[in-house]
């Protein structure tokens, strides 16, 4: 591969053994992956503390730490300070994925916003930035960031699944846009038709995985090998050179996360 990417936003705790999480990793890079984003969220704080130990062990591999809306029922006060010592951590770039998920309803949406905000505060308090989950939350999603003044770290709307409006309107927040495989399914026209309109130096790309394989992989489980047919689709969607996107992506995701080696 010419051109390396990012994958900005993987979750490799899923890989069912040590030595699957690595035949990942080998596949990943093999593909042109230059840096795995890996992203600390689940079973607690458990999640978190693996994405840590993996960024460690892993040169190429760099972790976030946060609360997912689905466990925000779950997060005490224990949980948040907890947190915040994680997210102080050199290997977490960014605090996420965080936001509200009005879709699955997990936990309880009043509880999930109380959450959100709070981890806008520890996100401010860290000086780092934010990783959004938001599904059928367009207009509080923007309302926190707005009131709770996320502009102040930025960030990124993590597998955007929304239209053009909601996309200018995080960019004006100082939040890029990361397309997942969904920019790849034909039926997504809202996520497709902002694709082609937002700036190269605000977009990046993602797996999601093992969640969401794009075209024609779909249905299978998902990995950041996978991420060149996203770029291959999304160069063609956008009417630019694959590598183009691959240099514009990555220089998105190197910006925001202060991706560098021997950090």
């Amino acid at each position: 591969m010419s051109v390396p990417i990012v994958d900005s936003h993987c979750h490799l705790d899923y890989a069912e053994s040590v030595e699957a999480r690595q035949a990942i990793l080998s596949r990943g890079r093999a593909a042109g992956i230059a840096w795995f984003v890996t992203v600390g969220v689940g079973r607690g704080t458990d999640g978190a503390r693996d994405a840590i130990a993996l960024a460690e062990s892993e040169a190429d591999v760099r972790a976030t730490a946060g609360v997912h809306p689905h466990d925000a029922a779950g997060c005490t006060e224990e949980t948040l300070a907890v947190m915040a010592r994680m997210i102080a951590h050199e290997k977490v770039m960014a605090v996420g994925e965080v936001g509200l998920d009005f879709h699955y309803d997990s936990s309880p949406r009043d509880v999930q916003r109380e959450v959100f905000r709070k981890f806008v505060a520890l996100a401010k308090s860290a000086r780092k930035p934010l990783v959004i989950h938001t599904r059928n939350a367009p207009a509080d999603t923007l309302a926190i960031l707005r009131e709770e003044g996320a502009r102040d770290v930025g960030g990124v709307i993590h597998c955007f699944s929304e239209d053009e409006a909601f996309a200018r309107a995080a960019l004006d927040l100082d939040f890029d846009i990361s397309l997942s495989g969904i920019v790849t399914f034909k039926k997504a026209e809202a996520v497709r038709a902002a694709a082609r309109v937002i700036p190269l130096d605000r977009l990046m790309i993602e797996t999601d995985s093992p969640y969401l394989a794009p075209m024609p992989l779909r249905g299978k489980t998902n990995e950041p090998s996978f991420l060149a047919h996203t770029v291959r689709q999304l160069a063609e969607l956008r009417g630019e050179d694959e590598d183009e996107v691959r240099a514009g992506t990555t220089a998105t995701a190197t910006r925001r996360f202060g991706l560098r080696a021997g950090l």
